[in-house]
């Protein structure tokens, strides 16, 4: 339990570190695509669908100023929903790490 408020605490920390240097809502941009942590059903519904292993997703790391400002941890698995002028949206995931 200990392990995990301490997680938190510098997770709080980082977050609230980019909100502080950050002069503008990294969301607000138009360059950046909406970012969602996946909940444990979410993450277990697309490893019945695609048949993956969470560490078989492309990598982003713990130090991206997104994953920062949402508070994701390593081990999460980012939901990404891009625009595209083909396909409308375009879905992407990504597993946190260190780094």
């Amino acid at each position: 339990m200990a392990y995990s408020i301490a997680i938190l605490e510098r997770h709080y920390c980082l977050v609230k570190r980019v909100i502080e240097k950050s002069k503008f809502n990294l969301f607000e941009h138009n360059l950046v695509s909406r970012h969602k942590i996946l909940t444990d059903l979410e993450i277990e519904e697309l490893q019945n669908k695609y048949h993956i292993k969470p560490y078989q997703l492309p990598y982003i790391k713990l130090s991206d100023p997104v994953v920062e400002f949402i508070g994701a941890k390593p081990g999460d698995i980012l939901k990404i929903t891009r625009k595209s002028l083909t396909a409308g949206s375009s879905v992407s995931y990504r597993y946190v790490v260190e780094g």
